[in-house]
């Protein structure tokens, strides 16, 4: 099986081929474009895309220096009011960003070589400390906190500091993060006081190459008849394909989602602040 020219392996990507090995084909090897909802009701769960956008813009602003005064002006919708007011007392706060104030980089991204593939992550926000310690800020703005054992199972859990670990020396004077420095913290707009932490480690890091390693290994030796559907059909609800696979017509309820709905983020990378390295 041939990856199209250029493809680079992301958390998104990853968590499809785990969740549906068919998902990943139609969306990845076939390209295929589907015309069916994510999720419903349709304008309330674009509403919603739209308004996790605009959060995650307005924080990159706002930590590359825009006045918060400022950015308040743009700010349109209850949601999105109560997200960066939510936002504003947790940067103040001694655990937040502001109380780590020696180096902020929003919206960055990694990528580092895996074998003969490569890896992306496109992280909301890297906080590095002293001594080599690094914490990775993701923020979510989805309805219900998801729990931690959902999240620990998450693709995204495991590469992002994965990947941070192997590409962040830039970051660090040239210096490799150690994987023991390095924390994840998922913070929840809707629930700011419960944040979500995962501490990395050296173990958990050769864990995590050898899974990428032989997952990515897997998906290369696929022929196109190894991609069947999922056996769980509950994750069919959210997905565009479902009217093509034959598992239903109607999207979920958005009010079950556990995520924003919608792919990836869609960040505007600055290729000045990539850091890479290669193997």
């Amino acid at each position: 099986m041939n990856l199209p020219e250029g493809f680079i392996f992301s958390q998104g990507s990853l968590q499809d081929f785990v969740d549906c090995r068919r998902r990943f084909q139609l969306r990845y090897l076939k390209k295929l474009a589907w015309p069916a909802l994510e999720t419903e009701p349709a304008l309330e769960a674009e509403l919603s895309l739209q308004q996790g956008a605009r959060f995650h813009r307005l924080v990159q602003r706002h930590l590359l220096g825009v006045p918060a005064a400022r950015l308040a002006s743009t700010i349109a919708g209850d949601d999105l009011e109560r997200w960066w007011q939510n936002y504003l007392e947790f940067y103040k706060d001694p655990t937040g960003p502001v109380g780590r104030p020696e180096s902020l980089y929003p919206e960055i991204s990694f990528t580092a070589a895996l074998g003969k593939t490569r890896l992306e992550a496109k992280i909301d926000l890297v906080v590095v400390l002293p001594e080599g310690r690094a914490v990775i800020y993701d923020w979510k703005t989805s309805r219900h906190r998801p729990e931690r054992r959902w999240l620990a199972r998450r693709l995204q859990t495991r590469l992002y500091p994965y990947l941070l670990a192997r590409a962040g020396a830039p970051l660090n004077a040239g210096q490799s993060l150690p994987p023991d420095g390095i924390e994840m913290v998922y913070w929840f707009a809707g629930h700011p006081d419960q944040p979500e932490r995962f501490a990395y480690s050296a173990q958990a890091y050769q864990e995590d190459e050898a899974y990428l390693s032989d997952l990515i290994g897997t998906i290369l030796r696929l022929g196109e008849e190894d991609f069947p559907l999922t056996s769980d059909v509950r994750r069919c609800a959210y997905c565009v394909y479902r009217s093509l696979c034959e598992r239903g017509t109607r999207a979920g309820d958005l009010e079950g989602m556990e995520e924003e709905p919608g792919e990836e983020p869609a960040f505007e990378v600055d290729f000045d602040q990539i850091a890479e390295i290669e193997f």
